[in-house]
């Protein structure tokens, strides 16, 4: 594509044409990434293995802490460059392209190092007990060496989509998921490698979109690199990008940590319990990943307009943002597909209904946490990102759990969506307010 149409694709085509020209490519790599997860699911689920389904549960929230620290780099990085690109900064946004590429490299190291040396605990913690402990110890061991490639494909998925390449990153995590889909079953039955094999086949996938993304940032982009000769960068510019990007990685941490909770608050009510929950939060990701790839896929055109301070198509892409996130279906039980055990799918179909009630609130808080990290809005979006399933779902599940016990952990989610929901509409109209008369 040439500049100059990208150009026209940020600041003049009609909204519903830019608006899903980046987000429905964010959204398909999203359901097809999802695709992978089920498969993955499915294939650990035929071992006919509880313990094994269980223990890959519990290690999970250790990818979503890898997906989370990518997030700082890319999230963060895409909104500081997405309004550089806005003010026609392009040299400033191509310098910082480079350090949150090899920032994430860096990151991805320190993890697999610290995760490594702790392992022990970390399992412990995340409610690993006899009969589940090899399980989710294969499953997180070869994750944990998997870190740098895991967390460095998170940074250009999301820096390539500021230069309107939302097409390109969209192939580069499908090759990911296909990679995986392919692996999973010759590693985990015809190797025999169980829940090692799901975690090997995951980080080789992830080792392809690297070099995918390596390869289209070195030969087809033209405002980004990684190039580190003659970079340098200034302390209020890394300041920007963690300001944004902190917020996002916390989103996806207390991703983990909402796991991690109801994972222990579900124990008490045994490992087929925490099995079935396991497969439900995959299946509920169906509806989730459409409305964050809806959300967050428009990123780099709010934080563009919001750049160039052009308030009217500003206005014009957040109402149409919200419209048509709030219209978008949730999904269908698919409980059966993934267990055939009739006892986790008698537990899985009321969780599922659970986990669906709170859609149309979490389409609320995605839109608006999307709008404050286009915007460099940290506060918001750090306050957004630590509620829905960090502090407010804590207090929620805890008193829930109290309260009305095994029902109250399945109910706690959508109570704790509700809230999140209303918190997100008094932090925008705020917003909006101190906005007006200079891009509102």
């Amino acid at each position: 594509m040439k500049e100059d149409s990208k150009n026209d694709l940020f600041e003049k085509a009609p909204i519903p044409r830019a608006y899903f020209t980046f987000a429905l490519p964010v959204v398909f790599s999203m359901v097809v990434s999802l695709v992978y997860n089920m498969v993955d699911t499915f294939f650990i689920a035929q071992t006919g293995n509880t313990d094994l389904v269980a223990g890959v549960s519990l290690s999970a929230p250790v990818f979503t802490l890898m997906v989370a620290l990518g997030d700082i780099f890319g999230l963060g990085g895409s909104s500081v460059i997405s309004r550089l690109f806005g003010q026609k900064l392009d040299k400033d946004g191509k310098r910082l392209s480079v350090f949150c590429f090899y920032g994430a490299i860096a990151c991805g190291i320190l993890v697999t190092v610290l995760l490594l040396l702790f392992r022990g605990p970390v399992l412990t913690l995340l409610g690993a007990d006899r009969d589940t402990m090899t399980y989710a110890s294969q499953y997180y061991t070869y994750i944990a060496l998997g870190a740098p490639f895991i967390i460095v494909s998170y940074t250009p998925l999301n820096l390539l989509r500021t230069e309107g390449f939302a097409t390109a990153s969209m192939v580069g995590s499908i090759l990911g998921a296909v990679v995986n889909m392919i692996l999973d079953p010759v590693f985990i039955f015809t190797l025999g490698m169980g829940a090692a094999g799901a975690a090997i086949a995951t980080v080789i996938g992830n080792i392809c979109t690297d070099l995918f993304f390596l390869w289209f940032l070195l030969k087809k982009s033209r405002r980004l690199s990684v190039d580190p000769r003659g970079f340098h960068i200034q302390k209020g510019e890394l300041g920007q990008i963690f300001a944004i990007g902190i917020p996002a990685s916390v989103t996806n941490l207390m991703q983990s940590l909402g796991m991690a909770l109801t994972n222990r608050f579900l124990l008490p009510y045994g490992n087929d319990a925490v099995a079935a929950m396991g497969i439900v939060m995959k299946v509920n990701l169906i509806a989730v990943l459409v409305l964050v790839g809806l959300a967050f896929g428009v990123q780099p055109l709010i934080g563009y307009n919001y750049g160039a301070k052009n308030s009217r198509r500003l206005k014009d892409i957040l109402k149409f943002s919200y419209g048509v996130e709030c219209g978008t279906a949730a999904a269908p039980a698919l409980i059966r597909i993934f267990m055939k055990d009739p006892g986790i799918i008698d537990l899985g179909v009321p969780m599922l209904r659970f986990q669906q009630a709170g859609m149309i609130f979490i389409a609320v808080v995605l839109v608006t946490t999307s709008t404050f990290q286009s915007a460099g809005k940290a506060l918001g979006a750090f306050l957004l990102s630590v509620s829905r399933q960090g502090v407010i779902f804590a207090i929620v599940i805890f008193l829930a759990s109290k309260t009305f016990g095994y029902n109250g952990v399945l109910a706690s989610q959508a109570v704790s969506d509700c809230l999140t929901a209303i918190l997100a509409a008094v932090l925008l109209f705020r917003w909006i307010r101190e906005e007006k008369g200079s891009v509102f």
